[in-house]
């Protein structure tokens, strides 16, 4: 049998009703139903005196009068400016209505932005997606090929006037300096292309730190992009250093001051200027510029390339066997008993998996990579409880043997 719904209003026309039978004490009464005296006189009053059951309905808490309320002369002079001036906020609406009224006083800021909220011309914004950071980076680096560290240094302008964005990707242990390649963008398919090719020449990392801007990271879930997602297809686990945090890969960044005061101070004239003096900085950054972070040694005498190779064909992602396995559609989401699931497009056509961890409740995995909770019930992955709790639930993987 299921559980009676009591509301409020039937308490409250209940309560009127043994008041009138006169069964019980008022002080008796009001005890039975958890109401104090004042309160329940406040409802036999009403009640009295009007003789309507409708008196018991809860009133409006508005005051009479607001002796602080501004005009309506004041208010519709507010909504005029606004329409004369769509992209003016309060501020400027405040420093219009000083230069009208010099003499009278003036609304606050918060007030001018309730009015022009109430007659809809402020929009409620939608609130920005925060997605799970998994926190500072704490992978050591012992030997070289463990991180690799990869940023674009500040983009800047060739006297020719158009943007250099420079690439630049080292070894973390050796301080050895792939490449630094100008670009014109930040976009993804040269970062990849200049990846494939020194994977190609090095062999693969364990890992890759980077920060959290365009092409290494994005808002999807598990801040994954395209070229991670490549990444751990290849067994190598996207670092990311938490969000402005640069002396988390401070190593990088200390490369970074010294190839801006060699290389564009003063800039080139074009990006073939600029990408020679890039290539000439590595080469005496490699081979003739001792570091005192490595005891004042070379860093082309001291990296090793790494001993796993570039794959031909990229390997297939796998789950242990207790997993429930999972394909993403081109459209970004997947099938659970029949209900479409999101995942977003970044995944899509990869495999994810799910471990059960209760009753409806899954750990969602693209590879070692923890992506959210999956709850049954809501049918939404969800990694908003990443903090400290879940931090400790991500699987720790170290990809090199």
């Amino acid at each position: 049998m299921p559980w009676t719904e009591v509301r409020p209003m039937d308490q409250k026309i209940q309560f009127i009703s043994d008041y009138l039978d006169n069964h019980f004490s008022f002080s008796q009464l009001c005890y039975r139903y958890g109401i104090s005296r004042k309160t329940g006189y406040k409802w036999v009053h009403r009640y009295l005196e009007s003789g309507d059951p409708e008196s018991l309905k809860d009133r409006s808490r508005r005051p009479f009068h607001s002796p602080t309320e501004i005009g309506t002369e004041l208010k519709s002079h507010i909504l005029k400016i606004r329409e004369k001036h769509p992209s003016w906020g309060p501020s400027k609406i405040l420093w219009r209505l000083e230069q009208d009224y010099p003499e009278r006083s003036l609304p606050a800021y918060s007030t001018v932005a309730l009015i022009l909220k109430r007659n809809g011309y402020i929009k409620k914004r939608r609130p920005k997606m925060r997605r799970y950071h998994p926190g500072r980076p704490l992978s050591p680096i012992n030997s070289c090929n463990d991180v690799w560290t990869a940023d674009f240094k500040g983009h800047f302008k060739t006297l020719d006037g158009l943007y250099c964005y420079p690439l630049t990707i080292a070894d973390g242990h050796s301080r050895y300096l792939f490449s630094c390649r100008g670009m014109l963008s930040p976009r993804q398919q040269p970062v990849k292309e200049t990846f494939r090719w020194l994977f190609e020449e090095y062999g693969l990392p364990c890992r890759i730190r980077t920060d959290n801007g365009n092409p290494f990271a994005s808002n999807a879930m598990g801040r994954l992009s395209r070229l991670s997602v490549w990444w751990i297809r290849l067994g190598i686990m996207p670092e990311l250093i938490e969000p402005g945090c640069p002396q988390q890969n401070g190593r990088h960044e200390r490369m970074h001051k010294t190839l801006k005061y060699e290389t564009t101070i003063p800039p080139a004239e074009n990006l073939k200027g600029q990408q020679y003096r890039f290539d000439a900085f590595l080469k005496e950054y490699n081979n003739d510029r001792p570091h005192e972070g490595i005891g004042m040694t070379l860093p082309a005498q001291l990296y090793e390339p790494s001993s796993r190779p570039m794959p031909s064909k990229l390997p297939l992602i796998e789950y242990p066997s207790h997993y429930e396995i999972r394909r993403v559609s081109r459209n970004g989401g997947i099938r659970w008993n029949f209900n479409w699931v999101n995942v977003g497009q970044v995944l899509s056509e990869e495999y994810i998996g799910f471990e059960e961890i209760d009753i409806g409740i899954w750990d969602v995995y693209y590879g070692p990579l923890w992506l959210g909770i999956f709850y049954e019930k809501l049918m939404k992955i969800k990694d908003h409880q990443g903090k400290l709790e879940r931090a400790k639930r991500i699987k720790k993987c170290n990809p090199c043997p």
